[in-house]
């Protein structure tokens, strides 16, 4: 089946556009990385489109029996004539059968951008290794909050993929950053955000690694954290444990406190769509015994990712609220029996 046009999509890019130009969420610079449309909260639940730098990065989530080449093309269309500075696009068909067009091929131009500015930050980027981006959008306020805010000295970032959250801790007064994760490749995409920013690079703080057995060996060795970054996929499994934050987030929460510093921080992030954030909230309530945790504080996801008040048409399937978004991003005070 092949889908010529649309009815109102344009129209609906053209609003969501206008809204985030008047919002001053485009960067004069184009270094910097925001969400332009996001189709399951902004009318069309096809499309998810978003900027690194100068590159557009639209993600076509259309159902494989549906050829979507002509949509698509119109929504590359429209954005390369309202953003002439655009040098690059990249198309993510996240259905296709095909594993190169899930990881994403280029549509327009020749090398996607290898890096983006965030807040003063430098973030290396490699957007064709992965069928994601490789740098979260909806934690760009978590990543301020650990910049500007996170007075520690020692942090723990736990699956921590391209190393953003560290990177953002790094920048800013956090001395001693560890990074953990399966994947040496992610790492390695970490390490250059740190040359980029020109700060040292200690191989041992990389860990490639299981974070159920990392957590164990931590723990048998009493090693602890002023804070831990809890970033896991909605869900995984190893030989060492299974990662489920629809159903179980309470065991991987429980694994990692041990190893938070008495009045320390644990940030936790649960991007289970179908998980309520009064449900999450019940969660960490529960393992609040004797306030041996406690929620520090909410922090949002920004407008851009979210859909802005007049541009919102659809929620999502369950309600986040006390959170705004299923991107649930709690930062807990961890407390140890004297």
């Amino acid at each position: 089946m092949r889908i010529k046009s649309h009815p109102g999509l344009i129209k609906r890019l053209d609003n969501c556009l206008n809204v985030r130009v008047s919002a001053g969420i485009l960067d004069e610079k184009h270094c910097g990385a925001f969400r332009l449309y996001n189709g399951f909260y902004e009318g069309e639940a096809h499309f998810v489109v978003d900027v690194y730098a100068s590159t557009l990065l639209i993600y076509n989530y259309l159902p494989i029996e549906v050829d979507s080449t002509y949509l698509t093309s119109q929504v590359q269309t429209y954005y390369l004539e309202q953003l002439p500075w655009l040098e690059c696009v990249v198309v993510k068909n996240r259905r296709s059968q095909s594993q190169i067009e899930r990881i994403g091929t280029i549509s327009h131009g020749t090398g996607a951008s290898d890096r983006v500015r965030e807040a003063g930050v430098w973030y290396a980027l490699d957007l064709l290794m992965h069928r994601e981006a490789g740098f979260y959008l909806d934690t760009r306020n978590l990543r301020t909050w650990l910049k500007k805010s996170l007075l520690v000295d020692t942090l723990l970032n736990t699956f921590a993929y391209t190393g953003s959250l560290g990177v953002a801790a790094r920048a800013g007064n956090v001395n001693q950053v560890t990074f953990l994760d399966l994947q040496r490749k992610y790492l390695n995409i970490a390490k250059t955000s740190y040359t980029l920013n020109g700060f040292e690079i200690d191989k041992s703080a990389f860990i490639v690694g299981d974070v159920w057995q990392q957590a164990s060996q931590l723990r048998r060795n009493r090693k602890k954290f002023d804070c831990v970054i809890l970033d896991p996929p909605l869900f995984s499994k190893t030989n060492r444990g299974t990662v489920d934050m629809l159903r179980s987030s309470h065991k991987l929460i429980n694994k990692i406190r041990p190893i938070v510093s008495d009045n320390g921080f644990l940030v936790v992030i649960n991007n289970a769509l179908f998980l309520s954030g009064e449900d999450f909230i019940e969660i960490l309530n529960t393992l609040s015994v004797r306030d041996y945790l406690t929620i520090e504080r909410i922090i949002p996801v920004p407008l851009d990712v979210t859909g802005f008040p007049d541009t919102i048409i659809s929620q999502p399937p369950v309600d986040p609220t006390p959170f705004n978004h299923p991107t649930k991003i709690a930062v807990l005070r961890i407390r140890h029996k004297k």
